[in-house]
């Protein structure tokens, strides 16, 4: 007997997941389904200074990895636009704690 999918049976391990960077909002953004997004939110605070302020993932796909990926996309960002980087937010400081690129500390003010 076929089981039915589950509205919310994202796999955030799956390599097709893709973060929209949407420049104009300040924001990466994974799609989940049709109504429900993952987003990192983030403000130019200087010239070249960026402040990654927060990271909201729906409850019901917490705990999958999703923010992760939300994570790097905002850091890789950084790297590749040679900005400075604040990080308010308590889960990019995880983040970056456990994945110790040294192209990170170099653009993150401590």
């Amino acid at each position: 007997m076929a089981q039915a999918a589950q509205p919310n049976a994202f796999d955030a391990n799956n390599s097709q997941i893709q973060v929209e960077h949407d420049k104009k909002r300040r924001q990466f953004v994974i799609r989940l389904n049709s109504h429900d997004r993952a987003v990192l939110l983030y403000e130019y605070v200087g010239k070249k200074t960026v402040d990654l302020q927060h990271t909201e993932v729906p409850d019901a796909y917490r705990g999958r990895g999703i923010a992760k990926h939300l994570a790097k996309a905002a850091m890789d960002f950084v790297v590749e636009e040679d900005l400075k980087a604040h990080l308010t937010c308590w889960y990019i400081q995880k983040y970056v704690k456990e994945n110790p690129q040294p192209q990170y500390f170099e653009h993150i003010y401590q």
